[in-house]
């Protein structure tokens, strides 16, 4: 049976999704990051990396939410959740997109706004005011940027998903926990259809089933 291991306020979700959505049977090992918000040493039992999202199916260890949610599709898809033609490149580029453009932005925000009570508290001030300088000056401009091109890409799609079909796809799975994590962080910088998506996504039966997993509540923000 196929496994997720899956670490508390980790991008595992998008791989759950996935796996309510296309009904493959799985089993799931939960991880607790400890007080500097690292993962076990467990994992790197696991992976050398000793990172989430990861799973193993049969002889097959992989990580990396995109890997992953590629392997799934091609073993357990049959053409359920692949793009229609005229949406294969959005829907190609957007998955790149959620970690190769949109995630480190949002990673280097979050560093930026929590590392500065992680030092000792003379510190903390000056640490504030020079991190909030770098954060104006190398991550606003271009989450920005970022957030307003999804905003218009939705725009085009006539059925409210990334590359326009009726159901989610590569792209929608790993955008959910980007675009979830941006909201919660900076509501004001989403757009409509931005909103609109994460509320379709939330509104899935499979995507409220995976809220077992994050002790009863849904693993993202409601709207």
């Amino acid at each position: 049976m196929l496994v997720v291991h899956h670490l508390n306020h980790s991008r595992s979700h998008r791989i759950l999704w996935l796996l309510e959505e296309l009904e493959v049977p799985y089993e799931i090992k939960f991880y607790k990051r400890d007080a500097n918000l690292r993962a076990p040493k467990e994992l790197r039992d696991i992976h050398p990396l000793g990172k989430a999202p990861v799973i193993t199916d049969g002889d097959v260890t992989l990580a990396e939410s995109g890997a992953i949610i590629q392997y799934i599709i091609n073993k357990y898809g049959n053409g359920r959740v692949n793009p229609p033609k005229e949406g294969e490149l959005i829907d190609l580029y957007i998955s790149h997109f959620a970690e190769g453009s949109l995630m480190p932005l949002l990673v280097n925000r979050f560093v930026f706004s929590v590392a500065p009570d992680m030092a000792p508290f003379y510190l903390r001030p000056l640490l504030r005011m020079v991190l909030s300088g770098l954060d104006a000056r190398l991550v606003a401009g271009p989450l920005k940027a970022s957030l307003k091109y999804i905003e218009d890409e939705l725009e085009k799609s006539p059925t409210g998903w990334f590359a326009g079909g009726s159901d989610p796809t590569m792209a929608d799975f790993m955008m959910a926990f980007s675009l979830e994590r941006a909201y919660e962080r900076m509501p004001d910088a989403i757009g409509p259809n931005t909103k609109a998506w994460i509320k379709r996504v939330q509104e899935r039966p499979a995507y409220k089933r995976v809220s077992a997993c994050f002790d009863g509540k849904p693993p993202g923000v409601k709207l």
